[in-house]
C-alpha cells in the first residue's frame, strides 16, 4: 500500500515522517525540522502535517513526541490556541441580505485587536469584566494563584481582562454556511497575554538550564525542560491550566457570540446539536510505539478515530469539520490549518487593499490595510492540504464564511 506522507531520513537523527504531498514545504522548515529529529529527547519519529511552515524554535505543523522532558519553545506561546465552531439549527434564508449589522453586533460582543501592549487600557481586554467572565475566572484562579506564588512573574499578564476575548493576526469570529446552508459560529483563539507570559516565562527559564548545564543544541530555542528537573513540573502545571484557560476563553467568546446573533435575528433558534472545541497548541500525555510520552502539537490537532476536530482554511476559502481516522504514524493527528506561505511583513509589501478586496468577495469582513497581512493569498491551498492529509482525517462538513471578524 502507498504511504500518504514521505520519509525524511538523516544520520543521528529520528526519521521525519511528512504529509507533504502537493503542498509547498520550505526549505528551512525542513531545516528547522531536521535540528528537532536531532534531540535525544525524541521517541520513535517526527510527524509532518501539510500546513507546515517556519516557526520560532519548532516548526509550525509538526507533531512531536518526547520521553522525559519538554521542549517550551515546541509549545510556544499561545499556549492552548485552537477553534470552536457551534452548529445551529438557522439556514442562510432565515439571514439579512445585508449581513454588516452581523458582523457589528460580534465586533462589540467580543473584544478583539490591540491599542496596547498590556493593562485593561487595551481595546482587546475587557475594561469591566462581565459577570459571566468573573464567574468562569473564578473557577481558574486558584490554580492560577498556586503558578504564581511560585513564579511571581507569571502575575504580571493580562489574564482575567483578556478572558473571553479573541486577540490579533490569524485569530478570528466567523459566521459561516455549511454544505446544506446550514449557519454555524466559528472562532479561533487561544491563552491571551496570560499564555504569552507563561511560555515567554518558561521558554527563557529552559535557556538558562541548558547553560548551566552546558548542553550544546542545534537551536537554542530548542532548550528543555527534563522530567525531575527544577522546573519541569512546574512548566507543566502552567501549560495545562493555559490550555484550560485558553478552552475557557473560546467558550465564553461562543457564548457572547451567539447571544449577540439572537439580537438580530427575529427568529429562535438552537445550537446544541453539534459543538467542537479543540487546541492546537499544547501538550499531551499520551502513549505511542511503546512508550508514555509528552505529544507536543505545534499547530496540529489531535484526530484519534472518531475524533471531532476543526480545520479552517482563509478569509476567503472553505474551512472543515472533521473526523479523525487515528492514523498512528500521524501520532493521532492532522492540520491545524492551511498554514502561511509567505509573512505578515512580505503579505502587506505584495498584495494592496484591492487585491484584500477581491480575495474576499461575498465575505462580509474589513477590508482594509490593518488586515492584509491575512490575506488568503498569503496561506496554502486549504483544498490541497486536505488532499494531502487523507488518511489522517474525513470531511463532516465543509464551511464557508460569509462574515468574518479579524483583530
Amino acid at each position: 500500500m502507498c504511504k500518504n506522507y514521505n520519509v525524511i531520513e538523516n544520520q543521528g537523527s529520528v526519521p521525519i515522517k511528512a504529509w507533504t504531498k502537493g503542498v509547498q514545504f520550505e526549505e528551512q522548515a525542513q531545516q528547522q525540522l531536521n535540528n528537532i529529529a536531532r534531540m535525544p529527547l525524541v521517541h520513535s519519529h517526527i510527524a509532518v502535517m501539510p500546513d507546515v511552515h517556519l516557526g520560532k524554535g519548532a516548526t509550525i505543523g509538526s507533531v512531536i513526541p518526547s520521553v522525559n522532558a519538554v521542549i517550551p519553545a515546541a509549545v510556544g506561546v499561545d499556549i492552548g490556541c485552537g477553534m470552536v465552531a457551534t452548529k445551529t439549527t438557522l439556514t442562510a434564508s432565515q439571514l439579512p441580505d445585508n449581513l454588516l449589522a452581523i458582523r457589528h453586533a460580534f465586533e462589540s460582543a467580543v473584544p478583539h485587536g490591540r491599542t496596547s501592549n498590556r493593562g485593561k487600557a487595551d481595546r482587546g481586554a475587557w475594561h469591566n469584566i462581565p459577570d459571566i467572565v468573573a464567574g468562569e475566572w473564578l473557577k481558574l484562579q486558584a490554580r492560577f494563584e498556586v503558578i504564581c506564588e511560585k513564579h511571581p512573574a507569571i502575575k504580571k499578564s493580562n489574564n482575567v481582562h483578556h478572558l473571553g476575548t479573541m486577540g490579533t493576526g490569524n485569530h478570528f469570529l466567523e459566521l459561516c454556511l455549511d454544505e446544506h446552508d446550514t449557519v454555524w459560529i466559528m472562532l479561533h483563539s487561544g491563552s491571551r497575554g496570560v499564555g504569552n507570559r507563561i511560555g515567554t516565562y518558561f521558554i527563557e527559564l529552559a535557556k538558562k538550564e541548558m547553560q548551566r548545564h552546558q548542553i550544546n543544541l542545534p537551536d537554542m530555542d530548542l532548550a528543555y525542560l527534563e522530567e525531575g528537573s527544577d522546573f519541569f513540573d512546574d512548566y507543566v502545571e502552567a501549560v495545562e491550566w493555559a490550555q484550560d484557560f485558553a478552552a475557557k476563553n473560546r467558550e465564553i467568546m461562543m457564548f457572547n457570540a451567539i447571544a449577540a446573533l439572537r439580537k438580530q435575528i427575529p427568529v429562535a433558534f438552537s445550537t446544541h446539536e453539534l459543538a467542537v472545541n479543540c487546541h492546537h497548541n499544547y501538550i499531551s500525555r499520551e502513549h505511542h510505539f511503546g512508550k508514555d510520552c509528552f505529544v507536543t502539537r505545534k499547530g496540529a490537532v489531535r484526530a484519534e478515530k472518531g475524533e471531532m476536530g476543526i480545520i479552517p482554511g482563509n478569509m476567503g476559502a472553505r474551512s472543515f469539520i472533521v473526523r479523525g481516522l487515528g492514523n498512528p504514524e500521524s501520532f493521532n493527528s492532522c492540520s491545524h490549518g492551511a498554514g502561511r506561505v509567505m509573512s505578515r511583513t512580505k503579505a502587506k509589501k505584495v498584495y494592496s487593499i484591492e487585491d484584500q478586496i477581491a480575495a474576499t468577495q461575498g465575505v462580509e469582513c474589513r477590508k482594509d490595510a490593518a488586515v492584509i497581512d491575512e490575506i488568503p493569498h498569503a496561506y496554502k491551498d486549504i483544498e490541497k492540504v486536505m488532499t494531502a492529509q487523507k488518511d489522517l482525517v474525513e470531511v463532516v462538513y465543509t464551511l464557508k464564511q460569509i462574515v468574518c471578524v479579524k483583530g
